[in-house]
């Protein structure tokens, strides 16, 4: 809730990352950053370079049947997917007519057809056409189920754009400023390059710059990077230190084995605020020299558990209460009566718990649990309402594992000795069934 809190107040991000194709060294591409009203700028150029959709069939009849829209035989417009006429049934162009005569097609027939169709048909048209009383270059190209006229001005727009190094989007303008990271890999953290087959085949394979992929410490440029649980991504801590203090981390292929190992893009931005958390039994867990940065630059903050038990606090629970029914959408709504009770238990907890007085417990989490099972109590009880009486048998049933277990048994071991085989007995070191030297500390130690 801090880190959306965080979010919300940021301004929306203003800068754009591009990698861009490296025509002296393909493998070190570089990084572009583009600012708002250079990104706009360049949307206006390429939708001025994409040229006009029109209906098949106002094309040149020629036109139309060079790119499978129109059957040569009976004039029948249909999608350039059939290469047979779904009319006359025939061959749509003179392509697959060759194809029919060739010496295979006894053996495989219509596969050969329109295998043979689609190699020799065209996606582009290059012709000539008279405009205000001048001629002048004109190209078709099919996109999809239409068609796509590029004049002789979109053509010069096109070369010119074409002459700038080409370019991949890593990290649009438009985009979220709260970045969840919990529990991430090695590969969604910090990027990757992915592998080419045809280890970037002028021919064949994909451009380095085109494989390269950002992580989530770069997509959190300008914005939050949160990460719950953070000591469970052990050694990685290592890189967000590194990219907290630089403001920028580059971007490697992360498998040796793969053709994305040689590409590395450097000086990739990554300047973002980091909001991290962690249970306090995990504390010792998080690197001393990130904790080290979190408190040059920042705040360690520990939530409270409680809170004041006055009136504003409970009208708070009771919305809580509220809206923890209204999410589950299974369970009936709760009386007046049920949301004191629940609010008496919370009140309970903080002095149980938590030793404080006049106050109430602040683990929902705990407390939304106990309204669930007593709505699923309510429900197989036929009951329309959560009722006082539902909350107190949720208490019971919702106890921990370890306290169902010390109260049927006694203690926790003698739970645990109770269900062990004999072998497990005598390889066990804690000796859960020797109830004659019993010592409570021994099955922790």
């Amino acid at each position: 809730m801090i880190a959306q809190a965080l979010a919300l107040h940021l301004p929306p991000p203003s800068e754009e990352i591009r990698v861009v194709h490296n025509p002296q060294n393909p493998e070190r591409p570089f990084v572009q950053i583009m600012d708002r009203e250079q990104v706009l700028k360049d949307a206006e150029v390429q939708e001025s370079a994409e040229g006009e959709l029109i209906d098949p069939k106002a094309v040149p009849v020629n036109v139309a049947e060079r790119l499978g829209f129109k059957c040569m035989n009976c004039g029948t417009y249909s999608t350039p997917k059939d290469r047979i006429c779904p009319k006359c049934a025939k061959p749509k162009s003179t392509q697959i007519t060759r194809g029919v005569d060739s010496p295979f097609g006894d053996l495989l027939g219509g596969i050969v057809e329109a295998t043979l169709g689609q190699l020799t048909d065209k996606d582009r048209v290059t012709t000539t056409r008279k405009r205000y009383g001048k001629e002048e270059v004109v190209v078709y190209e099919r996109a999809g189920e239409m068609i796509m006229v590029l004049d002789q001005k979109t053509l010069e727009k096109r070369r010119e754009i074409e002459k700038v190094s080409p370019s991949k989007v890593l990290v649009p303008l438009e985009r979220k400023s709260f970045v969840l990271s919990t529990g991430a890999s090695q590969t969604e953290l910090l990027g990757d390059v992915r592998h080419d087959p045809y280890g970037s085949h002028p021919n064949l394979g994909t451009p380095p710059y085109e494989r390269v992929v950002a992580g989530t410490i770069h997509e959190a440029h300008q914005g939050v990077l949160f990460i719950d649980e953070l000591p469970h991504l052990g050694h990685y801590q290592r890189f967000i230190l590194t990219a907290m203090q630089e403001h920028r981390f580059p971007i490697t292929g992360r498998n040796s084995q793969s053709s994305g190992a040689s590409v590395r893009v450097d000086n990739v931005p990554c300047d973002f605020i980091f909001v991290g958390a962690c249970n306090i039994q995990d504390l010792e867990h998080v690197l001393s020299p990130l904790r080290s940065r979190i408190i040059g630059s920042g705040y360690e903050v520990l939530v409270d558990v409680t809170m004041p038990d006055d009136e504003m606090n409970r009208a708070k629970l009771a919305q809580f209460i509220t809206q923890e029914i209204r999410q589950d959408k299974r369970i009936p709504p709760a009386t007046g009566e049920t949301v004191k009770a629940v609010i008496d238990e919370a009140r309970r907890r903080a002095s149980r718990i938590d030793k404080a007085e006049n106050a109430l417990t602040l683990r929902l989490r705990e407390l939304g649990g106990l309204v669930r099972t007593a709505g699923d109590i309510a429900t197989s009880k036929k009951s329309k309402f959560i009722l006082p009486e539902h909350i107190e048998m949720a208490m019971k049933r919702s106890k921990t594992i370890e306290d169902q277990i010390k109260e049927k048994y006694g203690t926790y071991q003698r739970g645990v000795a109770s269900d062990m085989t004999g072998a497990q007995k005598a390889n066990s070191p804690y000796h859960y069934w020797n109830q004659e030297h019993y010592d409570d500390r021994r099955g922790y130690e």
